[in-house]
């Protein structure tokens, strides 16, 4: 909160960080320590490029880097100059590319010289002009930095494009005051402050990673250790700078236990979000390492942080802890009717974390969004401890003669295997209505692998919930991002 009883502009983060914090460092990357008062130096060196070139305030501007210094340069860069920030996501092809700078119709686009080609197939003729790290100048010792244009709090300040389980990218709208609440949000229920070391492996461009690494962080003055890419290389040499807080997807964990030995002393907590954590992930790590790998639960329109299961005791896997302080919470049926504690529904939430709505896109937006209300797609009940157990998606819910199958159950059982690296359960239709079909990716071809598959799942399932049909392969299953399965590709495969 500012003197004048203001939220703090989230343009001002890395300014406010230079203040405080200074000569701590901001990053390690590569072994070299950058601070915040460089940092900050560079982002308002550039900001001051775009500027002389021609961005306004409330113009859009697309971000493409792979974790690098770079990625918080130009972030604060277009803060600065007052912009709205909009990262995309480095795994998008063509197709989606062009959907998202015809959507966004951005002023610039900024990212590195190897992905120039990429941006010029998707949308050549109507690209706006690219900007690579040759044009961030290295400020000397003369230089001043202007006075960062605020935006009002409740005003676009970052358009995160998410696919969701379906269709195009949609651009998730947040305001400043989203994002700093957020922030206070994880920051109370995590209780961290500016001797964190935090591991920045994850993604900048997934709102997970930014707001741990890139609001966060700043917000504490925390130092985070930015991992290029998300391979075992380059994870070892970083963990010699030894992390005290690590934030990771549950594949991320699942690397970490085929380690068996990587250096995780000095890690206070471990935090895990963007899809469920499988029970063999869960227990073989903490038989390595004899640390709980904490579940955390949000989505982009909720900037992202919504729950959090905190305390150190055993859980069911699906436990994802009490709600942040600001979140009121209520779970519905199908008609939007709240339910008795215990009864699965859909989550609902309503706070000042929750998204403004789609870019572009109003009737998406009233789809989910009604009378402050969000729906988030989720299926959950609340626990007599008030903590929320999570059952799955709304839109991967299997009904079967009107009995509700939860694929995260049947995946959970067929993740037990030692020879199963992921699965991956989706609906299909046929005489006898919706059947579960399982994708399993294995470690190495396993003789009867659907016969042992289906005896697995027979002896811990009722027989409703067995899948009718085990696809198995050592071949990769499509991933997303942040290394969820895929199932709006695996939809396709069976249509």
């Amino acid at each position: 909160i500012t003197k004048d009883g203001k939220l703090l502009y989230a343009g001002r983060l890395l300014e406010r960080g230079a203040q405080k914090f200074g000569d701590l460092p901001l990053l390690i990357f590569n072994d070299e320590p950058i601070s915040y008062a460089e940092l900050y130096r560079r982002a308002c060196a550039f900001s001051a490029v775009l500027k002389q070139k021609g961005l306004k305030p409330r113009d859009r501007v697309i971000i493409s880097f792979e974790n690098a210094p770079e990625f918080y340069v130009a972030y604060f860069a277009v803060w600065q100059a007052g912009g709205v920030v909009a990262p995309v996501n480095t795994f998008l092809k063509e197709k989606e590319l062009a959907h998202i700078v015809e959507d966004a119709k951005p002023t610039f686009i900024i990212t590195s010289a190897d992905r120039i080609e990429l941006f010029k197939k998707a949308d050549g003729p109507h690209l706006p002009p690219l900007l690579t790290p040759e044009d961030m100048p290295m400020p000397d010792d003369s230089f001043v930095p202007d006075e960062p244009i605020e935006l009002d709090e409740h005003e676009l300040a970052a358009l995160l494009y998410t696919s969701g389980t379906t269709g195009v990218p949609k651009g998730v709208m947040l305001s400043s005051k989203n994002i700093m609440t957020n922030i206070l949000q994880g920051v109370a229920r995590l209780q961290i402050d500016y001797q964190e070391r935090l591991f920045g492996v994850l993604p900048l461009f997934h709102v997970f990673a930014q707001n741990v690494c890139v609001w966060s962080a700043l917000f504490i003055g925390a130092t985070v250790i930015l991992v290029p890419k998300i391979d075992r290389r380059y994870i070892l040499s970083a963990l010699k700078h030894k992390p005290t807080g690590f934030f990771g997807v549950p594949a991320l964990y699942g690397l970490l236990c085929l380690l068996k030995t990587a250096p995780l002393d000095t890690v206070r907590f471990f935090v895990s979000g963007g899809d469920a954590m499988p029970d063999k992930i869960r227990s073989y790590f903490a038989l390595l390492y004899r640390r709980k790998i904490s579940n955390g639960y949000g989505l982009t329109e909720t900037s992202p942080v919504l729950a959090f299961d905190w305390e150190d005791v055993a859980q069911p896997t699906g436990t994802i802890g009490k709600p942040v302080v600001g979140v009121e919470l209520e779970i519905r049926n199908e008609q939007g009717k709240p339910l008795p504690q215990g009864q699965i529904g859909e989550l609902w939430v309503k706070g000042d974390n929750v998204m403004l709505g789609y870019y572009n896109a109003p009737e998406e937006t009233a789809k989910v969004l009604k009378d402050g209300w969000f729906n988030t797609g989720d299926m959950m009940y609340l626990s007599d401890e008030g903590k929320l157990i999570i059952t799955g998606r709304t839109k991967d819910l299997i009904i079967n003669k009107g009995i509700n199958i939860y694929p995260q159950e049947i995946e959970n059982v067929i993740m037990t295997h030692p020879s199963v690296i992921r699965a991956g359960v989706i609906g299909k239709h046929d005489s006898d209505g919706e059947v579960p079909i399982a994708y399993v990716q294995l470690r190495e071809p396993l003789e009867n692998s659907e016969k042992i598959l289906k005896e697995l799942c027979m002896q811990q399932l009722a027989p409703y919930k067995v899948p009718r049909q085990f696809i198995c392969q050592v071949d990769e299953l499509p991933l997303t991002a942040t290394g969820k399965v895929d199932k709006k590709v695996l939809r396709k495969q069976i249509q």
